[in-house]
C-alpha cells in the first residue's frame, strides 16, 4: 500500500512546482506516484510528464469537470479510481494527490489520503493566516511558500510567523521558499517522519 498525501491550496501557491521538487528529492528512495486535478484540461500533469525523470505513467491527470473540493473531499471516486490504478500497476511508495486550485476552505478525505498539507504563499497577502479557513487550520501541515517575495509584496513575514503560530494552535507549518533547498528539505523530512 502507498502513503498518500495530499497538497492543496489557492491557484498559484506553488503546488505543482512543490511536487516537482519534493520528486526529485525522493525518486531514488521511493517510487513516487502522482494524481493531479484540473477543471477541464491535464496541464499540472502535462508539465510534471515533461520535467519530470520518473516513467509518464506514473502521473495521472484528472479532469474534474467542476469544483475541486467536491473531488478531494465529498466525491472522491475519480482520485480514487486513479490512486488504485497507479497501485495496481506500480506499486508506488507514494501518491502525491494535488487539489486543483481553491478557497482557503479546501480539505481532503481521510478515505483518499493518509496526510495533506494545505499551501498558501506570502504573494497572496500577509493577512491570509488571519483569514484562517480550513485548509489553514485542519491540514496535517501548513506550507506558506514563496517567502523570498515578501519585501516586494509589502508583506511584514514576522507578522505573518507570529499570525500563523496564533491559527496553527500547536499544529506543524513550515515557512519556505523553491529558492532556498534547504526549506523544501523540511518538507521532504516530514514525510520521510512518515514513512517510519
Amino acid at each position: 500500500m502507498s502513503i498518500k498525501i495530499g497538497i492543496a491550496g489557492p491557484v498559484g501557491s506553488g503546488k505543482t512546482s512543490i511536487i516537482e521538487s519534493l520528486t526529485n528529492m525522493l525518486k531514488k528512495q521511493y517510487k513516487i506516484g502522482i494524481v493531479t486535478n484540473d477543471i477541464y484540461t491535464t496541464e499540472d500533469a502535462n508539465y510534471l510528464k515533461e520535467h519530470l525523470d520518473i516513467e509518464s505513467n506514473l502521473v495521472v491527470g484528472v479532469e474534474t469537470g467542476g469544483c475541486p473540493h467536491t473531488a478531494i473531499r465529498d466525491d472522491i471516486s475519480m482520485n480514487q479510481k486513479a490512486c488504485e490504478d497507479l497501485e495496481a500497476e506500480f506499486n508506488p511508495d507514494i501518491i502525491f494527490v494535488e487539489s486543483g486550485g481553491d478557497n482557503l476552505s479546501a480539505t481532503f478525505s481521510y478515505e483518499l489520503v493518509d496526510y495533506y498539507l494545505y499551501v498558501i504563499d506570502v504573494a497572496q497577502g500577509g493577512d491570509i493566516p488571519r483569514k484562517k479557513g480550513a485548509g489553514l487550520l485542519f491540514s496535517d501541515l501548513l506550507v506558506i511558500n514563496k517567502t523570498d517575495l515578501a519585501p516586494y509584496v509589502n508583506v511584514d513575514l514576522e507578522l505573518m510567523k507570529s499570525d500563523v503560530k496564533k491559527t496553527r494552535n500547536n499544529k506543524p507549518y513550515l515557512f519556505i521558499s523553491n529558492k532556498d533547498t534547504k526549506s523544501l528539505e523540511n518538507i521532504k523530512d516530514w514525510i520521510l517522519a512518515l514513512l517510519e
